[in-house]
């Protein structure tokens, strides 16, 4: 006698219904939102990461010239209550990392970044545009 399967659809359900609640949120794997404007001199991008500091973040340009954000932020806070002798702590790490294929007339040499309030900006400068030569002149005849 063979045994038998069966197949029982309560069973991923139960662990969904425990592991899918409030009690347990997701992790959070949105990527920082990216702002990118442009004017006659240089292309701007603004990306958003509150909390970050100068520390946690890395610019680079790779070995095919392409630009690469890195964000690493780590925070630890504690809330301690001291008449019932609780402490609480919650830890927050946030990775994240992107890679830009700059235009054509981006000068990657003279490329800026900083952080002011949660937002890394980074300066793309603009080649300078070459004046096109003048084909037509005087010719004097002699």
């Amino acid at each position: 006698m063979l045994p038998v399967m069966f197949k029982n659809s309560w069973f991923p359900t139960v662990f969904d219904d425990f592991l899918n609640t409030d009690l347990m949120p997701r992790a959070n794997s949105t990527a920082p939102a990216v702002n990118v404007k442009e004017d006659e001199h240089a292309y701007t991008m603004e990306v958003a990461a509150p909390g970050i500091k100068k520390e946690d973040c890395q610019v680079n340009i790779n070995d095919d010239g392409n630009l690469t954000i890195h964000i690493e932020n780590k925070t630890e806070s504690h809330d301690e209550d001291k008449q019932h002798h609780y402490l609480r702590r919650e830890f927050s790490y946030t990775n994240y990392e992107q890679s830009y294929t700059l235009p054509e007339d981006v000068e990657s040499d003279q490329i800026a970044a900083h952080v002011e309030n949660g937002i890394l900006t980074v300066t793309l400068p603009k080649k300078a545009k070459e004046e096109p030569k003048k084909l037509t002149r005087q010719i004097e005849v002699g």
